[in-house]
């Protein structure tokens, strides 16, 4: 009798250590069968969205929904009718703040009062006649309490004069008076170095989806397409907050 318990006691040890097994067992990431039917995606794009069977798919701050199967996309903004929230570009601020937080500010032009309030971050081109009119500004944003961080921004791209420019601004001795000279319109003595960020700056912006300058990040990752006045700015800073 003993023995026939001591079996069935031994058997009950050995079912339960399985299922103990079974359950510590690492599972499957879906995202990884997913990404193997997309060409060029990594399972660390992809997400979970509210919607079942979907997932979020995310390259720079553009944002696609693709099937569990692998087989269906489609793009747009997802909104949770019972609130009104834009889910998609709530992620996509999220992502910009991301990737704005990992930018090194070494690489960046900043404008900014002794004490700020607030800052933003602008894609700028020296060339661009709205950024032009923002740097004209640049005193009042500072004295309403905005710190302004400039990433350089030559909008036509890489082999133009305005890419030339950014790298002159960059490589002089005073970066932030020869951006003021530049966007002057006066020419800048100073030839292109090696080792400038504006290549950095640009491929943020592409990532970015930028469809021109300035664009003006906002701290909770907004993208404010043009120019803002600097009292609107404020108030856009402050109801934001």
């Amino acid at each position: 009798m003993i023995a026939k318990r001591l079996v069935v006691l031994l058997a009950l040890c050995a079912a339960a250590q399985l299922l103990a097994a079974q359950d510590t067992a690492p599972q499957a990431d879906p995202r990884a069968a997913i990404a193997a039917h997309i060409p060029g995606a990594r399972a660390d794009e992809l997400r979970a969205s509210p919607v079942p069977g979907v997932y979020e798919l995310a390259r720079g701050s553009d944002i696609v929904y693709v099937t569990t199967d692998g087989k269906y996309a489609f793009s747009g903004d997802l909104y949770e009718l019972a609130s009104s929230n834009n889910l998609t570009e709530q992620h996509r601020r999220e992502l910009r703040v991301k990737r704005i937080a990992a930018f090194p500010e070494s690489e960046m032009l900043v404008f900014g009062p002794p004490a700020p309030k607030y800052t933003v971050t602008v894609f700028t081109d020296v060339d661009c006649p709205y950024c032009r009119k923002l740097h004209s500004q640049i005193a009042a944003y500072n004295g309403l309490g905005v710190r302004v961080r400039y990433l350089l921004y030559p909008r036509l791209g890489p082999n133009t004069t305005s890419w030339t420019k950014a790298e002159q601004v960059w490589c002089s001795a005073d970066r932030k008076d020869a951006l003021t000279r530049a966007k002057l319109g006066q020419e800048l003595k100073t030839k292109p170095c090696a080792n400038n960020p504006v290549a950095h700056s640009y491929a943020l912006g592409q990532d970015f989806a930028l469809q021109g300058t300035p664009a003006i990040i906002m701290p909770d990752g907004e993208l404010l397409p043009g120019y803002v006045p600097p009292d609107v700015l404020v108030q856009r800073l402050n109801t934001a907050k």
